[in-house]
């Protein structure tokens, strides 16, 4: 992305379980100056629309409402169309009366089919980008609607916020399991306390890769890979989790490390990233890539990652949700001089060693590749 380059419009998506205190926040965001230049797209689920009466119109048309079906599924058409539309509805002058969005979603399905919308329409992809996904979950009720609503799950694994609603109302035992429950299925996401919807704004928003002006990049923040314990320790491969391996002396310390194993628990979610040291010919990456979404696609939530690939001096992002890839980023110079590739990964019922043994393979038919270019070559015509 160059400085000539016009900022892409960021987006929010809210989403939480119904009940989870969306509406609430929405009421208070919209009242604070920093969502002055913010428009809010609200979708209800059922033929009307009930939200829209509970939120308080800061100023003229901050809010569109969507109320014919549920914004995941029937009218993801909607979306499209509206997404297109607001660029010039909202215009005065020629010039545009927002600089964000915020999609506040129906709780009861997986927000993934609103991010494939997101990231396959190509005039969407031409003016906005995605900022981040803030999940709201009810600090009392939220294990109960974990343990009941698989799309709450989802929810939660897919979140770059997770904000707990109602934490005054939850004793300290109640609400500390929740938050190391949420840990495990989404290490990275950043948790915040909210009570009666209030929170600072710029807690939630610029959760992206880049900035509000779209052209600086933050990899470390976006990829929090240190929240996934790295390992950084073997040269040359892909990098285990951060505990394997440890010796386990007695049932407490096994028990111990299990309880604070972020791939071991009762949701089905994985979340690991791992590191590469060396360039990856980019041929390779790509079939490599192409095989995982085509076989473990609807298991794979949500990749993150930034790529060091042979014969380019500079990286390259990638962010996919399922089998959907939002178009490559090619970032202008390294953040940082750590070159090495590191993927982040939030997969359902897909072990990590599945996706690394498949990574293993293809690097080793990259090793072979090396070879047998460097090797030389047989003389011809030879007696």
């Amino acid at each position: 992305m160059t400085a000539e380059t016009t900022p892409l419009i960021p987006i929010s998506l809210l989403t939480g379980f119904l009940g989870s205190g969306k509406t609430t926040l929405l009421n208070y965001l919209v009242a604070q100056p920093e969502l002055k230049d913010t428009l809010v797209i609200i979708n209800e689920f059922g033929e009307i629309g009930l939200d829209h009466l509970l939120v308080a119109h800061s100023q003229e048309d901050v809010v569109v409402e969507m109320s014919s079906g549920c914004l995941c599924c029937t009218i993801r058409g909607d979306l499209k169309k509206t997404l297109k539309d607001i660029t010039w509805r909202f215009a005065e002058g020629g010039k545009r009366k927002f600089d964000r969005v915020i999609i506040e979603t129906t709780g009861l399905a997986s927000p993934i089919p609103i991010l494939h919308t997101l990231m396959t329409d190509s005039f969407i992809a031409s003016k906005y980008r995605l900022d981040g996904v803030i999940v709201t979950i009810d600090a009392v009720n939220g294990a109960h609607t974990l343990d009941q609503h698989l799309e709450a799950v989802q929810q939660a694994a897919v979140a770059d916020r997770l904000l707990l609603t109602k934490s005054d109302l939850a004793d300290a035992a109640q609400l500390q399991a929740l938050q190391a429950r949420l840990r495990q299925i989404n290490p990275a996401a950043k948790q915040i306390l909210s009570q009666q919807g209030q929170v600072a704004p710029q807690q939630l928003l610029e959760a992206g890769l880049f900035d509000s002006a779209g052209k600086n990049a933050d990899v470390a923040r976006w990829l929090s890979e240190e929240a996934y314990g790295t390992d950084h320790g073997h040269d040359h491969h892909a990098h285990h989790d951060h505990n394997h391996g440890h010796h386990k002396h007695d049932d407490h310390q096994h028990h111990d490390s299990h309880a604070h194993d972020i791939n071991r628990h009762d949701d089905h979610i994985r979340a690991f990233c791992f590191s590469f040291d060396q360039p990856i010919e980019p041929h390779l990456f790509d079939e490599w890539l192409s095989l995982l979404v085509g076989f473990k696609g609807p298991n794979i939530l949500r990749i993150k990652g930034i790529i060091n690939l042979a014969g380019e001096d500079k990286p390259v992002v990638i962010h996919g949700v399922q089998h959907i890839f939002h178009p490559t980023v090619t970032l202008p110079a390294w953040p940082s001089e750590d070159h090495r590739t590191r993927i982040v990964f939030i997969t359902k019922d897909v072990e990590r060693a599945t996706i690394e043994r498949s990574f293993t393979a293809f690097m080793q038919a990259q090793a072979i590749e090396a070879e047998q270019r460097t090797r030389p070559a047989k003389p011809t015509g030879a007696w």
